[in-house]
């Protein structure tokens, strides 16, 4: 079967509910055409001269990196300078770029969790809930005949997906009234005449970052030339799966310094930071990957007995102590990047035929060896 973009980008927007994602974040299909052909995924953790070069010498169609690029605005793409030609290069290569991140993270099934089934922690809840959505619902007012085009421009451009469903909408049959004035040109009834007609009020949710493009497809698709609709700001859940960070119980307390070598082993890295004695029994664990120093004070209020992270500053090392919490630190491209060659595996045994490699990726933080001063040169 002869895949294209847009069919990883479907496999990747229901696989990763970007909703998950920071409110902050910058993540989805961010560079490249969805109607060109796929047949090569690279992944990496961050897109850099290296992996960027490893993606093209290996003819990838799409990267899957976990880091944005054009995560700020970018106002010059100029070759002299490295990350700007690193882009120019992928765009004359026809080289597409999704980045799920934050998303990532946080989904079923994301990093925190994978971090956490290492550990042998079956079930978890978001180590941070809030009630701020990226999310509106669009209630739009539409005659019945025309509610199914109205409906699929907006599904076309991004709005009407929930959770892991796609097309969600609500329906309900009414009555609207109007009157134009004489510069009107109203589709049904007169100029300067009030009118009462049957309509459909259609409720569908969009992501805010997609509004602007779903008003466009509504307004285009709309038969009135001025049609009514609200928008509406919505709540996130309280109690849902979604949130930041994940926290979960161990099937069986074990030591800090078992779960530390535990950890490690999984990430596939030699040794780690520890705060804590590595004899004290751990049994509540607290997850939040990458540059995530931030989460822990969310640990130490839902009484955790571990944060593990991926980075974490001096202060925050020392409120650990303080508190009696301990703390693994993996290093930030340890804590994240093994998932991006299991979310490219994934994705290519969805779509068979596709083929994935991670690119060649060093920890910039490792490989260096301490020498002593007398085997210095001078």
């Amino acid at each position: 079967m002869a895949y294209r973009i847009r069919d990883a980008v479907d496999w990747l927007s229901n696989r990763i509910p970007l909703a998950t994602a920071a409110s902050w974040d910058n993540v989805g299909f961010l560079l490249g055409d969805l109607e060109a052909p796929l047949h090569r995924v690279a992944t990496c953790l961050t897109l850099t001269p290296q992996t960027a070069k490893g993606a093209l010498d290996y003819q990838a169609n799409l990267v899957l990196v976990h880091h944005p690029i054009l995560f700020k605005g970018t106002k010059s793409l100029v070759a002299s300078y490295p990350k700007e030609k690193l882009l120019l290069d992928l765009i004359q290569s026809k080289v597409a770029v999704y980045s799920p991140h934050t998303a990532w993270d946080n989904a079923p099934g994301g990093i925190n969790e994978q971090l956490l089934k290492m550990l042998e922690v079956s079930r978890s809840q978001p180590l941070r809930r809030s009630l701020a959505s990226e999310s509106v619902k669009i209630v739009v007012f539409v005659p019945p005949g025309e509610r199914e085009k109205v409906a699929q421009a907006m599904f076309t451009h991004g709005a009407g997906n929930i959770g892991n469903y796609s097309g969600c909408s609500f329906r309900l049959p009414g009555t609207g009234t109007f009157c134009g004035n004489e510069k009107s040109n109203p589709k049904i009834g007169r100029k300067e005449a009030s009118e009462e007609v049957t309509e459909e009020r259609l409720e569908i949710v969009c992501r805010k970052k997609d509004l602007a493009r779903v008003i466009l497809s509504l307004r285009q698709s709309h038969p009135y030339e001025e049609p009514a609709f609200d928008l509406i700001p919505l709540l996130g859940d309280p109690t849902g799966a979604f949130g930041e960070g994940r926290i979960g119980d161990l099937l069986h307390p074990m030591p800090l310094g078992d779960l530390a070598y535990q950890l490690a082993r999984g990430v596939g890295i030699q040794q780690c930071h520890t705060i804590g004695s590595r004899d004290q029994t751990i049994s509540k664990i607290a997850v939040a990957c990458g540059a995530a120093g931030e989460f822990l004070k969310d640990a130490i209020q839902q009484m955790a007995d571990l944060f593990v992270t991926g980075e974490l500053r001096y202060h925050e090392a020392l409120e650990a102590q303080e508190a009696g919490i301990g703390v693994i630190v993996l290093g930030h491209h340890a804590s994240e990047h093994f998932a991006m060659r299991v979310l490219g595996e994934e994705l290519v045994v969805s779509l068979g035929g596709v083929e994935t490699k991670p690119c060649l990726e060093i920890d910039p933080l490792e490989g260096f060896e301490l020498v002593s001063p007398s085997r210095l040169s001078l």
